[in-house]
C-alpha cells in the first residue's frame, strides 16, 4: 500500500495515526494512506522565506530557468515510474500523457519563454522609460520584482502532475519559493513526482515543499508577500477567499474554478462535412478523456436547432464505441472518475440536469460492469435541452464527469448568448468557416472566456483541441471560473512578482534595471567593442564614429541598385511637394547602411553575427550633402548559449547638426573568448 509523504524543512515525514484512508477508483481495494502528520507550518513557511527565496533570488531570471528545464529533463528521464502509478488514478495512458507529459511540457516551455523573453537579471522591465521632465534629468519606469514572501499553491485532484509543475514553474522562475498542497485523493502521484524534484538536488534548500494532508491554520499565517495559488471547485475557492488572515494581510489569492465551458457549432458547418466530423470528434475526446474530469471539458455543446438531430445521433454514435474498463489495460479508453465520492456526485449533478434536460445516450443506468462491481465508473452520458432560455441547471450545475448538454441556438448571436450565460468559462470553442461568424462571436463572447478556440478546416491538421491548456496562452478565465490567469506565458511568472514604479536619474535607472537608458552616462572602452569579447564589454560602453557626407550620387546609385525610385529620392518638385521633405532626400536604408559601414570593424573577432535590428525609427530627413556619423552604446547583454550571448546596441544616426536622424536597437552575437 501506498504512503505517500509530506516534505518539510528538508526532510520526508510519513503519514500520521490520522491519516486518510484512500480507495482505487478501480476495484474500491484500499491503495494509500496518506496525511494526518503533525507538520510545524509556522517553521515551514519562515524555512521558505528566510532559506529557499533568498537562495532562489540570488541568481537572475534565466538561471533560474535554467534550473527549471533541468528539473524538467531530471523528471523526464524518469517519468514511467509515473506511468506505473498512473492508472491507480482511475486515468490511462492516453490521459496520463495530457498529465505527466503535459506537466514536463510545460516546464520547459516556461523556462524557454523565460530565457527569450526576459532581460539575464533580476529586474524585469515593464514597458519603456518614460521622460518625467523637459530635459530628461528625472525620468520614470516600471520594473517588477519576485516578492519576498512564499507561494502557497493548492492543486486539483485531477491533474496531479502537470497541476503542480505548470504552477511550479512560473514561481520558480520568478525567484519565489514554494509549498505544494495536491488533493489528497491522488496525492500519491504527486508526490512520486515530488520526490523525484528533490532526488534531483538541483533545487536549493528551501524552494519546494509538499503538504499530504490538511494545511492547518496556514493561510492565515500569510502575508502581503505571500502569494496563494487555488486550483479547483467554485465552492472551495470561496470558502478559502474568505480566510480571516487572507483578507485581513491583503494577500495576493489566484483561484482556477470549475467552469461550464461550452462548444458552439456554426450554422455554416454541414453534417457530413469534415469539420462536422471534427466537431463530433473532440466534443467525445472533451468527454471522455480523464472520464470527463478536466476543468476545460466541454459541458454545453451548443448547435443550430436545425442540426439537433444529426448531431444527437452523430454523438451517440462515437460514444456507444467508447470501451471502459481498467485503465491498465491498453484497449480501455475511459477509466473510472477518481473515487467513489466522485462518482456519488457526477451521478447526482445528472439527476439535478435530467430536471430541465432529457437524456440522449448513457446515464446512471446504462452502465453494466459487471468485472469492476466496486468501480468509480459513471458512463459517458448526453441530454439534449429542449427549451435552451427557461433552462437555468444548464448553465450552472457542473457534472464533473464524462456528461454534457445538447443546448439548441435558433441563431448566431442566440448561440453566443447560451455560451454566456455560462457565468464565465476557462473556454469556449467555435467550430466555422466563416470569418465573419468567428468575429461577431469573439466580440460577443470574449468578455466571459480566457480562451476563445476556433478551429476551421484551415487549421483542422495543427489544431491543438478545445481542452488544451497551452502554457504559452492564458489558462483561466472570468466569473464563475475564478478570475485567475495561471499560464499565459510571462503573465503566470508575473503572478508572482511586484510591479513598482521606480523614478530617478538616468543613471540611476539604468543602474537599477541593468540596462542603459537613453541620458544615462556612456564609457569608452580601451579598444573599437567588436574586438571585445561578451565578457569584456559593459552596459553603458559607447563608440561614437566618424561622420559620412551623403551625396546625390549615392542616393541615386543607392535608388538604381536596389530598385527604390520612390519620387521622394529622385524628383526635386515631388520631394518638396511633399510636406515630410524639404526636396530630395536620403533612402532611411542608405543611412542605415552607411552606418553600419561606420561603425563595424573589418577584422575577425569576437563579434559573430548581427541578428536583426528592433525599434527602428526615422526622425529627420537627411538631404543630399548632409553628413551622418553614429553612436553605439551597449544597451543589454543576455547569455543566451555556452559560447556565446547577445548585446542589443543603442544606435543613433546624428547629422552635422547633432539632431538625431534615426535610431533602433541592433542585436549582435558575441563570444565569450577571442
Amino acid at each position: 500500500m501506498l504512503q505517500p509523504a509530506s516534505y518539510a524543512l528538508g526532510r520526508w515525514i510519513a503519514p500520521g495515526p490520522e491519516a486518510r484512508h484512500i480507495y482505487s477508483p478501480i476495484d474500491g481495494a484500499q491503495s494509500a494512506l496518506a496525511g494526518g502528520a503533525q507538520l510545524e507550518t509556522s517553521a515551514m513557511l519562515d524555512w521558505a522565506r528566510d532559506v529557499g527565496g533568498p537562495a532562489l533570488r540570488k541568481t537572475g531570471f534565466h538561471d533560474r530557468a535554467r534550473l527549471v528545464k533541468s528539473v524538467a529533463q531530471y523528471i523526464d528521464g524518469r517519468k514511467e515510474e509515473l506511468y506505473a502509478l498512473n492508472p491507480l488514478t482511475g486515468a490511462t495512458r492516453k490521459d496520463g500523457a495530457i498529465d505527466i507529459d503535459g506537466g514536463i511540457g510545460t516546464m520547459f516551455v516556461m523556462a524557454s519563454k523565460a530565457r527569450r523573453e526576459m532581460p539575464d537579471g533580476q529586474v524585469y522591465l515593464d514597458g519603456p522609460m518614460d521622460m518625467l521632465s523637459r530635459s530628461g534629468s528625472f525620468v520614470g519606469r516600471h520594473i517588477a520584482v519576485p516578492m519576498t514572501g512564499v507561494a502557497v499553491q493548492i492543486n486539483a485532484f485531477n491533474f496531479p502532475v502537470w497541476g503542480m509543475l505548470e504552477k511550479l514553474a512560473p514561481a520558480l522562475i520568478a525567484g519565489m519559493p514554494v509549498i505544494v498542497k495536491p488533493a489528497t485523493q491522488t496525492c500519491f502521484l504527486t508526490e512520486a513526482c515530488f520526490r523525484m524534484i528533490v532526488d534531483s538536488g538541483i533545487l536549493p534548500d528551501g524552494a519546494v515543499q509538499l503538504i499530504v494532508g490538511g494545511i492547518g491554520d496556514m493561510l492565515n499565517q500569510l502575508g502581503p508577500q505571500d502569494v496563494v495559488s487555488f486550483t479547483g471547485s467554485a465552492a472551495t475557492a470561496n470558502a478559502l477567499r474568505q480566510t480571516p488572515g487572507l483578507i485581513r494581510n491583503s494577500v495576493r489569492f489566484h483561484s482556477e474554478q470549475d467552469s461550464l465551458n461550452a462548444t458552439i457549432l456554426g450554422d455554416d458547418v454541414t453534417p457530413g462535412s469534415t469539420l462536422f466530423a471534427r466537431f463530433v470528434s473532440e466534443v467525445v475526446s472533451e468527454m471522455t478523456i480523464k472520464a470527463g474530469q478536466k476543468c476545460t471539458a466541454i459541458r454545453r455543446i451548443i448547435v443550430p436547432d436545425h442540426v439537433l438531430d444529426p448531431v444527437s445521433q452523430a454523438l451517440s454514435a462515437r460514444l456507444a464505441a467508447v470501451r471502459l474498463g481498467d485503465p491498465s489495460q491498453a484497449d480501455t479508453q475511459m477509466g473510472p472518475v477518481a473515487s467513489a465520492a466522485q462518482q456519488q456526485d457526477v451521478l447526482d449533478c445528472v439527476a439535478r440536469l435530467q430536471a430541465e434536460a432529457a437524456l440522449v445516450f448513457g446515464g446512471p443506468d446504462a452502465l453494466d460492469m459487471p468485472d469492476h462491481p466496486n468501480g468509480a465508473f459513471v458512463a459517458p452520458t448526453l441530454l439534449a435541452c429542449a427549451d435552451a432560455d427557461a433552462a437555468t441547471l444548464v448553465h450552472s450545475v457542473e457534472a464533473f464527469g464524462p456528461v454534457a448538454t445538447l443546448v439548441p441556438a435558433r441563431d448566431r448571436e442566440h448561440g453566443a448568448s447560451l455560451a454566456n450565460r455560462g457565468g464565465g468559462s476557462l473556454v469556449t470553442s467555435l467550430f466555422t468557416d466563416e470569418t465573419a461568424v468567428a468575429r461577431d462571436t469573439v466580440a460577443h463572447i470574449s468578455p466571459w472566456n480566457g480562451r476563445v478556440y476556433i478551429n476551421s478546416s484551415e487549421s483542422l491538421a495543427e489544431s491543438t483541441g478545445h481542452g488544451a491548456p497551452l502554457p504559452h496562452m492564458i489558462h483561466g478565465g472570468p466569473g464563475r471560473a475564478g478570475g485567475g490567469e495561471e499560464l499565459g506565458g510571462l503573465r503566470g511568472i508575473l503572478h508572482y512578482m511586484h510591479r513598482s514604479a521606480v523614478q530617478g536619474s538616468p543613471d540611476m535607472l539604468s543602474a537599477i534595471s541593468g540596462e542603459w537608458v537613453r541620458g544615462a552616462s556612456r564609457s569608452t572602452g580601451p579598444a573599437h567593442p567588436f574586438q571585445r569579447t561578451f565578457d569584456e564589454i559593459v552596459i553603458g560602453e559607447s563608440i561614437h564614429t566618424s561622420a559620412r557626407t551623403i551625396s546625390l550620387d549615392d542616393v541615386e546609385h543607392f535608388a538604381h541598385f536596389t530598385g527604390d525610385t520612390f519620387y521622394a529620392h529622385m524628383d526635386e518638385d515631388a520631394a518638396s511637394a511633399n510636406p515630410f521633405f524639404p526636396g530630395r532626400v536620403a533612402h532611411g536604408y542608405l543611412l542605415l547602411s552607411f552606418a553600419a559601414g561606420l561603425f563595424v570593424h573589418p577584422d575577425p573577432g569576437p563579434v559573430l553575427a548581427n541578428t536583426g535590428l528592433n525599434n527602428l525609427r526615422f526622425q529627420k530627413p537627411v538631404e543630399p550633402g548632409h553628413a551622418v556619423s553614429a553612436c553605439l552604446t551597449v544597451m543589454r547583454k543576455t547569455r543566451r548559449t555556452a559560447t556565446y550571448g547577445e548585446i542589443a546596441w543603442h544606435v543613433e544616426l546624428i547629422n552635422q547638426d547633432a539632431e538625431t536622424v534615426a535610431e533602433y536597437d541592433l542585436l549582435t552575437m558575441v563570444s565569450y573568448a577571442r
